[in-house]
């Protein structure tokens, strides 16, 4: 079969087997008391390379042509555009106060664990899994930054499908993932400046190009909470009343786009400004109507075709030989050690019984469609190659996978939780 020549005719072909497979897959996966998310990923990788290239090539290329993939890749950094701001929507700074020893102790552990077990395994892996010209700062602290994710929105879901949402341990979860999530996307930026100051063109004095970045940031932050903050609840209060819900969803989706513009031409990620225009967003019920209804479009239709940009990237048969598969059962034990032992261990000390303290270890482990849009920023800007990032899609895969089970287990074993 030859390959799909007019890109508009293969995005009509392949959006809507791409969008049914995930929803397919979602919905199958949930039965099994999964998120949805496992599902889609696995359809990335089905459809990529480990699979689906493997067994029938000549489908792959007629079904996901080279000239589309440019095409596919927008439509899904859109859908992506979109989810991190939902992420930052749903981040509720309320969960950081009044929770106690518990959240000090598990967030902390839970972050700076994975962080330094991350850094360590990273600088074992610079020499093989390094591409050329990567400094070994920005790759060693994009690792630790990749296994030190927890993802806030699949958390959400799994606390809400097993009842667990506003209990103390659901509660402290929320609250302990809202801080690993923020200093994660900040770190990230960091990762984002040092790897544009190594790029071409860098000069002598490229270090000022990490600083410089850092402190626009900080500026673009202080200005979005100190400036935008009150002008957006002004704006909700004044014109937010009855039949502005189409006025709303422009306003949002013009809000998102140009808070990641910002950010990209800092040189920042542009999921940054769109998680932190969220963020910065009032909570009033026309803004959150008109965010229910980007999500109903956006979460189904635009965000699966990211997840199949990062299952073309994920080859399994880039793992065979040279001990690839040993280095990927090493981050699989330091990302469980770091995020399930720390934060358990970490729990276990703040003062929570034994079943609860093993749970919230588990829900700290989960990271899901968060770790995917790290390790693809990661990939783009070349700061890793297609074998650890193989690998670290893997570790995402089953640390996701065993959130919801594990969690299921502890508690028909006692109740812990509740």
């Amino acid at each position: 079969m030859g390959a799909i020549r007019d890109p508009l005719e293969a995005v009509l072909v392949a959006v809507p087997v791409v969008v049914l497979a995930c929803g397919v897959a979602g919905a199958v996966v949930r039965r099994l008391g999964q998120p949805a998310v496992v599902g889609e990923i696995l359809v990335g990788i089905v459809l990529g390379p480990s699979l689906l290239g493997w067994l029938w090539p000549e489908a792959s290329r007629w079904l996901l042509p080279q000239e589309v993939l440019p095409y596919l890749g927008v439509l899904g950094n859109l859908g992506l555009l979109v989810f991190m701001f939902l992420v930052g929507l749903e981040l509720e700074p309320g969960l950081l106060r009044g929770r106690g020893r518990a959240v000090v102790a598990v967030s902390q552990a839970s972050l700076w664990m994975p962080l330094g077990l991350g850094a360590l395994l990273a600088l074992a892996m610079y020499g093989a899994y390094a591409p050329e010209g990567v400094g070994r700062a920005e790759f060693v602290l994009f690792v630790a930054v990749a296994v030190s994710v927890t993802a806030f929105p699949v958390l959400a879901r799994i606390l809400e499908d097993q009842g667990l949402h506003g209990t103390p341990v659901g509660t402290v979860a929320m609250a302990c993932a809202a801080v690993a999530d923020v200093v994660a996307w900040c770190l990230l930026a960091v990762v984002v400046a040092m790897a544009g100051s190594t790029g071409e063109g860098r000069t002598a004095g490229s270090g000022w190009g990490v600083v410089g970045t850092a402190v626009l940031a900080g500026v673009f932050l202080a200005v979005m909470w100190w400036g935008v903050r009150p002008l957006l609840a002004r704006a909700v209060e004044r014109w937010g009343g009855p039949g502005s819900g189409p006025g709303a969803v422009v306003g949002l989706c013009s809000g998102l786009c140009l808070a990641a513009y910002t950010t990209e031409v800092v040189g920042v990620h542009a999921l940054f400004g769109a998680f932190v225009f969220g963020a910065v967003l009032p909570r009033a019920g026309v803004v959150e109507a008109a965010a229910e209804r980007m999500r109903e479009f956006a979460v189904p239709v635009l965000l699966p075709l990211f997840f199949v940009g990062s299952g073309l990237r994920t080859d399994l048969g880039l793992l065979v030989g040279g001990g690839a598969w040993w280095w990927a059962l090493a981050v699989l034990a330091v990302a469980v050690a770091g995020k399930w032992g720390a934060g358990a261990g970490a729990a276990l000390w703040a003062g929570l019984p034994g079943r609860e303290a093993v749970m919230l270890g588990a829900l700290m482990n989960c990271r899901g469609v968060t770790e995917l849009v790290v390790l693809n920023v990661g990939l783009g800007l070349g700061v890793i190659g297609g074998e650890l990032f193989t690998m670290l899609v893997l570790m995402a895969l089953v640390t996701t996978g065993v959130t919801g089970p594990v969690v299921q287990a502890f508690r028909r074993a006692g109740g812990g939780g509740r």
